[in-house]
């Protein structure tokens, strides 16, 4: 047994002081060098432009049904959320896209949907879940009459039926 380690210490010797790897280093096949890797195309130079339908289908839609589903639920604080995140998506995309079909947004949006909107404020802050499905129908109206203004009135938005979030929970939290 003693023979045995004298042996594996003097391997570990060995390894350790570098004759080991330039021991086998001389006898080891040449190495091949590295296949060089695909050349990376350049990254385009026109950046992705969102259309309004990728905006509106992305920022809104989503936006709307979170709200309508809050209110459904009469998750007050999740409602008054979710219309802080309609009106900042109406207000990014008005300025993202000022003119759309030479109409300007920004004032479509004011005019369509800023009074139904100031309603569901009102019945957020009022907790009336009665007021709040009246005002929540009319901005679903305003969006359909903005859609008819701007010739796409095959785009129909309605007041959510079911969730297309089954990882949120809508009830309010105790």
């Amino acid at each position: 047994m003693n023979r045995h380690c004298a042996v594996v210490m003097l391997v570990a010797l060995w390894l350790m002081s570098g004759t080991a790897g330039a021991s086998l280093a001389q006898t080891a096949p040449p190495a091949q060098p590295a296949p060089r890797p695909a050349a990376v195309p350049p990254p385009s130079a026109v950046p992705v432009v969102m259309t309004m339908g990728d905006l509106m289908n992305t920022l809104v839609q989503p936006r709307h049904q979170k709200l309508g589903l809050a209110g459904q639920a009469q998750n007050w604080p999740l409602a008054k959320y979710a219309l802080e995140q309609l009106r900042a998506a109406f207000a990014n995309i008005a300025s993202a896209k000022p003119k759309f079909a030479g109409m300007p947004v920004g004032e479509l949006i004011d005019l369509a949907l800023t009074p139904p909107l100031n309603a569901v404020d009102a019945a957020i802050k009022q907790q009336d879940a009665q007021k709040f499905a009246a005002a929540y129908a009319q901005v679903t109206q305003g969006c359909n009459a903005c859609h008819m203004e701007l010739n796409h009135p095959f785009v129909v938005i309605k007041v959510p039926d079911a969730s297309a979030f089954p990882n949120q929970d809508f009830a309010p939290q105790r």
